[in-house]
């Protein structure tokens, strides 16, 4: 465990692309400590209908990455990839670019990383709900943010990552889910190198705050 502060924890927990040991066996067990504490986030009317597939499998974890990677290698392509975004702004377009070059550096390494967890909602029915899409993904996605929190107090590195969902069906079939667990998100998981982490660059609070209406 570290001894970072609260602060110094929700502060500093960053997207882990580049910097992930892809040697280095992480012990099941430290990945059920983190996920124990995910599981005290909230959830919608107290439901708790997340689940947790953890990978560690070598053929399985290949195998959603090369999922990942193709959905990846379609988004790099994409008007909406990151390094084409904010062109007109020189500062921000270089880091742009620097997460863009991290995106596809993991893409091709996705398979290789020592655990892969997908957090899941295990629903009523295979189709999601119609409306209030914000309440139902409400119910998993802070877990699966504490997960990460957990996880860098602990010398973790993580990503948050959607992509592999363009075929998520494929991935669901790979891992043997039933066709009323739909999966949230997916978050590679290892040891992480370097020296550590601090704030990131972020828009000042005065661009986004708004009291009392728009």
């Amino acid at each position: 465990m570290s001894d970072l502060t609260v602060d110094e924890l929700l502060t500093t927990t960053r997207t882990v692309r580049r910097r992930l040991d892809l040697e280095r066996p992480v012990p099941l067990e430290l990945v059920k400590e983190c996920l124990q504490i995910a599981l005290q986030a909230p959830s919608g009317s107290n439901t708790q209908r997340w689940q947790w597939i953890v990978v560690t499998d070598a053929e399985k974890r290949a195998a959603v990455g090369e999922v990942y990677r193709r959905a990846c290698t379609s988004y790099l392509e994409s008007e909406n990839a990151a390094g084409k975004l904010f062109a007109d702004d020189p500062e921000r377009s270089q880091v742009q670019r620097r997460v863009h070059e991290s995106v596809a550096y993991l893409a091709d390494r996705m398979g290789s990383v020592p655990v892969q967890v997908i957090g899941c909602l295990e629903l009523p029915s295979p189709k999601l709900p119609e409306g209030n899409q914000a309440g139902l993904w409400g119910s998993l996605l802070p877990a699966a943010w504490s997960y990460m929190l957990a996880a860098r107090a602990r010398g973790l590195g993580t990503a948050w990552t959607t992509l592999h969902l363009t075929y998520e069906e494929e991935v669901a079939q790979l891992l043997g889910l039933p066709e009323n667990v739909r999966q949230g998100v997916l978050i590679p998981t290892a040891y992480y190198t370097g020296s550590g982490f601090k704030p990131a660059p972020r828009e000042p609070l005065e661009k986004v705050l708004h009291v009392n209406g728009w």
